[in-house]
């Protein structure tokens, strides 16, 4: 096993460029740290080099002594929303009182403890349940099992990458959770009608999905956004925003 570490470039929103962009080519989770320096330094683990895309990060890749699943284990850990969710992998036990969403960190983003998939879940468990949603870039299907979970319903969770579909249905599975997960481009191809999206994607995609002006919410809570990077769709206000760190979530309501 080999462990493929990169340092971040000085100042946060450098960071935060960063941390986004390897999310996308490792969806399971970085391990973040802190050189002597201060500087951020970002680390994967690989079964071999052949598995490191190609990037212009300058990689320093090592082998790794023995017991480093525990390590990736220890770096996992569960996280509790609001006090009504916990989200954490299966090796973990919730705490009492809690609705649990168990994901196991694997090949799709979302394992609840980065901070926009924990802003989503924060405005999500303020929302009174009930009604269809529609999670969009589902990912792990964190945020769609959590809906199910917490009440509302039907809910469907959909993504063009065929991993992140099957990693969904099998989060739902595991959870037993009553969410219906579709292969579908949600830039281009026809959606559901819900009232209720989630959708924790970046920026760029969210502009382009709230520029459709077919089958649009009345309301959404979107992240993949940096604090730094206003996001205000036309026809809709924000009733509600959280920041954590340099990422923000955002509860959008449709005007009438």
């Amino acid at each position: 096993m080999l462990r493929a570490s990169v340092r971040a470039p000085a100042g946060a929103e450098a960071e935060e460029a960063l941390v986004a962009r390897l999310l996308d080519l490792f969806p399971a989770g970085l391990e973040e740290e802190r050189d002597a320096a201060g500087r951020l330094v970002l680390s994967v683990y690989l079964d071999s080099r052949s598995d490191l895309p190609a990037t212009t990060e300058p990689w320093r890749v090592e082998a790794v002594e023995a017991g480093w699943e525990q390590r990736w284990r220890e770096f996992h850990q569960g996280l509790s929303i609001a006090g009504r969710l916990w989200v954490g992998p299966p090796w973990q036990s919730p705490p009492p009182g809690l609705i649990a969403v168990v994901i196991d960190p694997g090949r799709a983003f979302g394992t609840g403890a980065h901070a926009t998939t924990a802003l989503c879940l924060e405005l999500l468990c303020e929302l009174e349940p009930g009604g269809p949603v529609l999670d969009v870039g589902c990912g792990s299907g964190v945020l769609a099992v959590a809906a199910s979970l917490l009440g509302f319903g039907p809910v469907v969770a959909c993504d063009d990458d065929p991993v992140a579909v099957e990693v969904t249905r099998r989060s739902a599975a595991i959870n037993g959770a009553a969410v219906e997960v579709v292969a579908a481009d949600a830039l281009h191809d026809p959606l559901p009608t819900a009232p209720l999206w989630l959708a924790n994607i970046l920026l760029e995609p969210l502009e382009r999905l709230f520029a459709r002006t077919d089958a649009r919410p009345e309301q959404a809570i979107v992240s993949g956004l940096l604090v730094s990077e206003p996001f205000a769709p036309r026809g809709y206000r924000v009733s509600e925003r959280r920041a954590r760190g340099d990422w923000q979530a955002l509860l959008l309501t449709r005007r009438r």
